[in-house]
């Protein structure tokens, strides 16, 4: 029998989400279409912790006050105690654009970055255009993972150095121009609602290069040449052809991210990876850092069973305990009863009886 940990009935009920980057989730994998998810299991929990490829919509992002925006790297040392999260109530964006970005496609993004100044309001100060091309490649594993590389790292340090001592920012958005490929079978599957998005995985590489390094909120979006229309492009992907930059999410994002604090600067009113009592993950994507590292704390783990990965790591096979589901919706169930610690086996049909031992 499944046992899960009983929350404190006096700490806020706090909840993680996580759908790994660049793995082909059938949810959460396509361009915002986690973000109904994170909204639900925004209404049933205190806190909610999750990362950019969840709220990520190119142009679109829906602000959730309980809904903490944290970069990948960030939550990996998050949940394995090494730094805590710290609330802001806004954050100063710098703006990092690559120096390979053509001059029209540039002036698109510094547009964009404008826009969300003059209509959201957002914090964005300054930018900076990196002192060579980073030139990003891109490649997919035979899993069907997908991941990238850097060419000029150095110049996006210096860059991201620049920002963080010059213009005193406290978040940084990254612009790298990435390779277009529009005749890629990829891309088209991926238009059509299916396959791996080819650009998830650089784009960790940089955000996680940076958060590593300044240990301060980060996200990517890439630049490219617009597509020619699809007529029957799919619902998941449409949010990224709605114009020419993918920045305006990211900067909503960053504009409130929690900053990343170490164990000696631990103060009250921060969040810590002892806090967070349950973990929503696609069933098949069990072996990430975070998940193995909050496996090893009380928080109840639940594995949704419909969202299917290109990965076949499940918590059985490396040794996690999970309550194991078929659908988000029964995983927000399930949530629901466990911050009411209720026993589940009470909600069904019948009740087993009592053991004798």
């Amino acid at each position: 029998m499944f046992l899960a940990p009983t929350p404190s009935r006096t700490a806020p009920y706090t909840s993680m989400l996580i759908i790994p980057t660049g793995i082909g989730a059938k949810i959460g994998g396509y361009a915002g279409d986690g973000i109904p998810i994170a909204r639900l299991m925004a209404q049933v929990c205190d806190r909610l912790i999750t990362h950019p490829n969840v709220l990520n919509g190119a142009q679109l992002f829906w602000p959730m006050a309980n809904t903490f925006y944290v970069e990948g790297y960030g939550l990996d040392q998050f949940a394995a105690g090494n730094w805590g999260l710290r609330p802001v109530r806004q954050n100063r964006v710098g703006l990092l654009l690559d120096q390979g970005i053509e001059a029209e496609l540039k002036t698109r993004h510094i547009q964009g970055a404008e826009a969300c100044r003059a209509t959201l309001g957002l914090p964005i100060t300054d930018y900076v255009v990196t002192d060579a091309p980073l030139n990003v490649t891109l490649k997919v594993s035979e899993t069907g993972v997908s991941w990238g590389t850097i060419e000029n790292v150095g110049s996006l340090l210096r860059a991201a150095e620049k920002l963080i001592t010059q213009a005193k920012v406290e978040a940084i958005a990254v612009v790298a121009r990435f390779p277009d490929d529009e005749d890629s079978e990829l891309l088209a599957q991926y238009r059509q609602g299916s396959g791996v998005d080819a650009l998830a995985g650089a784009e960790a590489v940089i955000s996680h290069l940076l958060v590593k390094k300044f240990q301060i909120p980060c996200a990517h979006a890439p630049a490219l040449s617009p597509l020619p229309i699809e007529p029957e492009l799919s619902p998941k992907a449409a949010a990224e052809e709605l114009g020419y930059t993918f920045l305006p999410c990211i900067l909503a994002g960053l504009s409130y991210a929690p900053q990343f604090v170490t164990k000696g600067d631990r103060q009250a009113g921060e969040i810590w990876a002892d806090q967070v009592d349950s973990l929503v993950i696609p069933a098949s994507a069990c072996g990430g850092s975070a998940v193995l590292s909050l496996a090893q704390t009380q928080t109840f783990i639940i594995a949704v069973n419909e969202n299917d990965t290109a990965l076949s790591i499940f918590p059985e096979s490396v040794g996690i305990k999970a309550r194991r589901v078929d659908s988000y919706l029964e995983a927000i169930g399930i949530m629901v009863a466990h911050r009411a610690g209720l026993d589940f086996s009470s909600l069904r049909p019948t009740v087993p009886p009592l053991n004798a031992i």
